[in-house]
């Protein structure tokens, strides 16, 4: 089978089976580390809603993790009177919706983008959710490029060439690497980013995508596994460990693009949260609760300095024609 076919089958299983977050599950997202992050995320939200002129509109959110993200964002929303119309979340994890509904119990799930309601316009947020969706992974050898193909090997997974050429999907730029070199691409993701931007296009709204990634195109395998917050064999335990590989962030912009939806970014994280207003935030809770300043402090670093998660993880944003420029990427948007 492909990368992508393998990769999409055993996360399948892995996000089906268990709620993998936290210090006894296999890894922590930027939510659960500070309450701070969701809150910024709330103050985007409510910040783009009032100069939208307080539209009626729906939260989205895909692959909500444990709903906190929601839960620290919609708290700080009300506090602007920016209450949804609804609150959407796109998770197929029965594990996981319940947990996310013990958050959030007036939630609705869909398993898919297109179950999504088109009565109103929608906000639509997703961190990391891009990175566990599955790629293709081609590699240059002396016959030219072949899609990488996992195979059984004396009852383990190997990865091997496949016989068929594939030079055809492979960007152009990239074609002329040297043999060994490998490039990923991510169709499934570019088609969830061009069916929600199809969805701004008709009905308005704006969308926040938060992710570990690169400007592409670029070469290089990404592909990666996580148990119990240490790194694993991506093809020794498959479904029983956390697959993901790092976004495309100009592939995403491109599909975005492609629906008629402008976008802006991706800047690092640690660059959107202090333009959001996280370092004034982090003085408000220490001030409140000195005695957990340093605790504060430290989750603070942990999102926005650049060895931690300040710059390999992106944010990028895409809004609606006619809606305002969305807040924490500077004075100009991409076209």
């Amino acid at each position: 089978m492909t990368v992508a076919d393998y990769m999409a089958a055993a996360n399948s299983h892995y996000y089906a089976t268990r709620d993998p977050l936290g210090a006894a599950g296999d890894f922590t997202t930027a939510p659960e580390i500070s309450q701070m992050f969701g809150e910024m995320v709330g103050i985007w939200i409510a910040d783009l809603w009032q100069r939208a002129g307080t539209p009626a509109f729906r939260y989205v959110e895909l692959g909500p993790g444990r709903g906190t993200l929601a839960a620290d964002a919609l708290r700080v929303m009300l506090r602007f009177g920016c209450a949804p119309v609804g609150i959407h979340l796109v998770e197929t994890s029965p594990a996981l919706r319940a947990a996310q509904l013990s958050r959030l119990p007036a939630a609705e799930h869909h398993d898919e983008v297109d179950a999504l309601p088109d009565d109103a316009p929608l906000i639509i947020v997703a961190n990391e959710f891009f990175d566990a969706l599955p790629v293709h992974q081609y590699v240059r050898t002396a016959a030219g490029w072949r899609e990488r193909m996992v195979e059984g090997v004396d009852r383990k997974f190997a990865v091997v060439p496949g016989d068929i050429p594939a030079d055809d999907h492979v960007p152009a730029i990239l074609r002329t690497g040297i043999e060994g070199s490998i490039v990923e691409t991510a169709p499934v993701s570019a088609a969830i980013m061009q069916r929600c931007a199809f969805r701004l296009a008709r009905r308005g709204g704006a969308m926040l995508v938060i992710d570990y990634g690169y400007s592409g195109p670029a070469a290089g395998d990404t592909l990666q596994a996580v148990k119990a917050h240490r790194f694993a064999d991506p093809f020794a335990d498959p479904g029983e460990v956390d697959l993901t590989t790092h976004v495309d962030f100009t592939a995403l912009a491109d599909a975005a693009r492609s629906a008629g939806i402008p976008t802006a970014g991706p800047v690092g994280q640690g660059a959107w949260l202090r333009a959001l207003g996280i370092d004034a935030r982090l003085r408000a809770l220490a001030g409140a609760a000195p005695g957990r300043a340093g605790e504060l402090a430290g989750q603070r670093d942990r999102l926005v300095d650049a060895q931690a998660m300040g710059e390999l993880f992106k944010v990028m944003a895409a809004s609606a024609p006619g809606w305002p420029r969305p807040e924490g990427f500077g004075a100009k948007a991409t076209a």
